[in-house]
């Protein structure tokens, strides 16, 4: 017997409440929504949070702050060891092999983290690149390109070049 072949005996099952199937059935003639008023009707009762002609809580509170989601930026993540076991072999990494083999939606941005060993020089072009994505793809003798032309800076950080005069 497998997952898919498990079902309830027919007794074991629940059936449905038939409401207005007459007195004899416990859910008749007004069909178990007592008699008359709002929500007697049909398309009865009250929206959500509708605290009867108050001022509702969400339209009491004060709005606060900046609401960013229409203008987020999202990416789609990728780790150096998915590219690695889905492009063994090959050298070149294009956005458009990694659409096609599915890593990520077609015309979705992609960023590649640094989760997973790389051995091989790999060229690698997505829309972004973590600093330890860059760091081990340079250390196994690739390059790291974001797309738009510019290749990846190195993983270094200097001290020297954060500061500024002031």
């Amino acid at each position: 017997m497998q997952l898919h072949q498990l079902y309830p005996f027919p007794e074991e099952r629940k059936n449905r409440k038939r409401l207005g199937r007459g007195g004899g059935s416990g859910w008749g003639s007004t069909s178990g929504k007592g008699h008359k008023g709002q929500n007697a009707r049909s398309g009865g009762g009250v929206p959500a949070g509708f605290e009867g002609g108050q001022m509702p809580l969400q339209r009491r509170l004060p709005k606060r702050g900046f609401k960013n989601y229409p203008f987020r930026v999202r990416y789609e993540v990728i780790n150096l060891g998915l590219l690695v076991t889905f492009f063994e072999g090959k050298s070149n990494i294009t956005i458009d092999d990694i659409y096609e083999h599915g890593l990520a939606k077609a015309g979705c941005l992609v960023k590649i983290l640094g989760d997973g060993d790389l051995t091989a020089a790999l060229t690698v072009e997505a829309h972004k690149f973590s600093a330890s994505a860059v760091e081990k793809i340079q250390k196994a003798g690739g390059q790291a390109k974001t797309l738009g032309g510019e290749i990846a800076p190195k993983a270094e950080k200097n001290a020297d070049e954060t500061k500024t005069e002031g």
